[in-house]
């Protein structure tokens, strides 16, 4: 989900982003509710994150998004999983997005729904909430899940573990 950025969250035409692959002990996966500004019905799930302000590393970053858009502090981050490349529109532009994508593990269990505590004007406009989503969940949902293949993604890394280094994820342009 993009936020307002700064000119220092791109580099050669591409915002550099953070996301945050969050599994609590149960091995659910929060999830993000999201939608058009001015369209609720045009909606998608997606994990939480989002550009880099400054001068953060990209692990800064998806720990300080992290925390605004959920509230949760308390995690171990982890290795990068995925990266990839994604291109769509939202808000009246175009979004070029470099996605990196962070295991975190946290101790908060899926039967409390996090909240947001530090949202963008735009994010408060178009973040409807969180949901914490069982693998099997994942599969068998109908609603739109950034990335497409999350399900799939998320049965390798429980079964298999986080992968030696990084996969790049076919690159997606909506």
């Amino acid at each position: 989900m993009p936020a307002e950025a700064s000119a220092d969250t791109y580099q050669g035409g591409l915002r550099k982003v953070a996301r945050v692959v969050l599994l609590d002990p149960d091995d659910r996966i929060l999830l993000l509710h999201g939608h058009e500004p001015d369209d609720p019905a045009n909606d998608w799930w997606f994990t939480p994150g989002g550009g880099i302000e400054g001068e953060e590393t990209r692990e800064q970053a998806a720990l300080r998004e992290l925390e605004e858009e959920t509230g949760i502090t308390e995690v171990e981050l982890g290795p990068v999983l995925w990266r990839r490349m994604c291109s769509f529109p939202f808000a009246g532009r175009r979004w070029d997005q470099d996605e990196w994508y962070y295991l975190a593990r946290t101790a908060r269990t899926s039967d409390v729904v996090p909240g947001a505590v530090a949202l963008t004007e735009l994010e408060r406009r178009s973040v409807a909430g969180a949901r914490w989503w069982t693998c099997q969940e994942l599969t068998q949902a109908h609603e739109t899940v950034y990335p497409t293949r999350l399900a799939g993604l998320l049965r390798r890394l429980l079964d298999e573990g986080p992968p030696a280094t990084p996969v790049t994820l076919d690159p997606e342009i909506v």
